[in-house]
């Protein structure tokens, strides 16, 4: 049985004091909007409890599904990289970026720079990290994409390329293959209609796409702050879509606390067994339960 841990959005505080040069964009906008309301609704307290219960389960592999930062200021990036450390070795932490890692023109890049261990695949030789990447642990590949891209003021929306879809479809049909169980995280979610307009994936019809024309057998992704399971199709049957809360979340009836989701993988293709666990925060000074387990169906 291989056993892997899903986190996302983590929004790593505190926030340093921003340069008065690096306010002068959309990242005043977001200064704000920290300043009233995510600097209480997303705590370290939670994110330590997170981590610890995973850490305290010993998963395989461990998932990150982006937004690791809040603005892409210049001082977030490297306390990402060493809170990264702490999580396990860098082979069994596999991290996507998300739209608040590249906020700004230029932040992706300095995100690469900083986090590129966890954020290329088995073989790298050096240079940028390039997407899709594949990584191969026991009977699983983790496939990790990007969808973060700068974007103007007010907009969240996240971007996947025709080149990245292309490039996807041919890494799934090669793993198909293999036999692998085969797991894609993104940071936006690849579906229609479940964030408003600002927020949307552009291009989730060719992520759609290349999973209805080459198969996985799970997709993970972030960014909504909400527990969310959907499909989508694939060649043999409806693929599972699986978002997860901000793990740095305060659970305050409108919003849910900080969960991370546990995945039990085992069986052989055409004949995989998951077993789903959330765990997560249900009260503001409780401690990490777990919240709901059932069965996966893989096609």
């Amino acid at each position: 049985m291989f056993r892997l841990a899903h986190l996302s959005d983590p929004h790593l505080g505190p926030l340093p004091d921003p340069r008065l040069v690096e306010l002068a964009s959309k990242r005043v906008l977001g200064y704000v909007n920290w300043r009233r309301n995510r600097a209480v609704r997303l705590t370290n307290r939670p994110l330590d409890l997170l981590v610890a219960d995973i850490k305290a389960g010993a998963p395989d592999h461990l998932a990150v599904t982006g937004d690791l930062v809040n603005l892409a200021l210049h001082g977030e990036f490297e306390p990402a990289a060493r809170w990264l450390a702490t999580l396990g070795p860098v082979e069994d932490v596999s991290v996507v970026p998300g739209n608040h890692d590249a906020y700004v023109p230029g932040a992706a890049g300095r995100a690469a720079r900083f986090w590129m261990a966890h954020m290329v695949g088995d073989g790298h030789e050096g240079g940028r990290p390039t997407f899709p990447y594949v990584r191969r642990r026991g009977p699983v590949a983790i496939i990790g994409t990007t969808s973060a891209r700068a974007t103007g003021p007010f907009m969240a929306t996240g971007h996947f390329s025709n080149g990245q879809s292309v490039r996807l479809a041919e890494m799934l049909h090669a793993l198909g293959r293999e036999g692998v169980f085969r797991v894609v995280m993104i940071h936006h979610p690849p579906l229609r209609g479940v964030t408003s307009w600002h927020k949307r994936l552009i291009g989730g019809t060719r992520f759609r796409a290349a999973i209805a024309e080459a198969g996985a057998e799970l997709v993970l992704h972030g960014h909504t702050h909400r527990a969310s399971i959907a499909h989508i199709p694939g060649p043999r049957g409806p693929v599972a879509v699986i978002g997860v809360p901000s793990a740095s979340a305060v659970p305050d009836g409108r919003h849910e606390g900080a969960r991370y989701n546990l995945f039990e993988i085992a069986g052989k293709p055409g004949a995989w067994q998951v077993a789903m666990r959330e765990r997560g925060l249900m009260e503001p000074a409780g401690e990490i339960v777990e919240i709901a387990s059932r069965d996966l169906a893989v096609a």
